[in-house]
């Protein structure tokens, strides 16, 4: 079994889901896995150039632009999610048997184990409240704390694709402990919120990239 398809609840079974960059994955396994000796684990060493390359851009556009070049990137990456969450769920329905908290989990989980490459550990706490922590996260050997700020803009895209059709409409999302901040887990949860609660992830965004530009102006003079 693999590790996004552990979970126990019966109904996952009905919850569908597309894998991004789906040509692109065929080949990998297909072509490459099934018939060479390729080492899959570069591909870590690979998605962390990556990854350090994004906040480092990210940083160096708030330096030299300021708000501007930090509004351009951040508008970049939540392009980038809403396509990834766009591709995992084109042509598919909501199945009608899954209530509210199931989609959220569920979805959760296709974030954080595909999308993401990590392990979690799921958990329906209610009606109107899933959680779930994560148990290893490709990028928290060398992420800082306030890196992951780079990965809430992906979230907001995705979260954004979900709204669009129609899903978690009255959700948010918030943590409430990450690794590279010290912590064993990282731990989110996502919740049925209130009308003065449904920009919270939004919010603090903001608070982050305020805090960020505040950086970037102290390093460049």
């Amino acid at each position: 079994m693999t590790h996004y398809d552990h979970r126990e609840e019966e109904s996952w079974k009905d919850f569908e889901f597309n894998f991004p960059f789906a040509e692109g994955l065929r080949r990998l396994r297909e072509e490459v896995l099934a018939k060479t000796d390729f080492d899959p684990s570069v591909l870590w060493v690979w998605g962390t150039m990556q990854a350090m390359a994004v906040i480092r851009i990210l940083k160096a556009c708030e330096r030299e632009f300021g708000e501007d070049g930090q509004r351009v990137v951040k508008e970049a990456l939540i392009e980038t999610g809403k396509d990834i969450g766009r591709q995992m769920m084109q042509g598919l329905k909501r199945p009608e048997k899954l209530s509210d908290a199931e989609m959220a989990s569920f979805f959760a989980t296709v974030i954080n184990c595909i999308a993401y490459a990590s392990l979690e550990e799921p958990s329906i706490d209610s009606e109107d409240e899933v959680s779930f922590h994560i148990l290893w996260c490709p990028h928290q050997d060398y992420y800082a704390a306030f890196d992951c700020r780079v990965q809430r803009y992906f979230v907001q895209g995705m979260l954004d694709a979900a709204r669009e059709k129609g899903m978690l409409t009255d959700w948010q999302v918030r943590f409430s402990r990450t690794i590279p901040a010290g912590a064993d887990t990282c731990h989110f949860m996502l919740w049925r919120a209130r009308d003065d609660e449904k920009s919270q992830w939004e919010k603090y965004s903001e608070q982050l990239e305020a805090k960020a530009l505040e950086i970037a102006q102290r390093e460049k003079e």
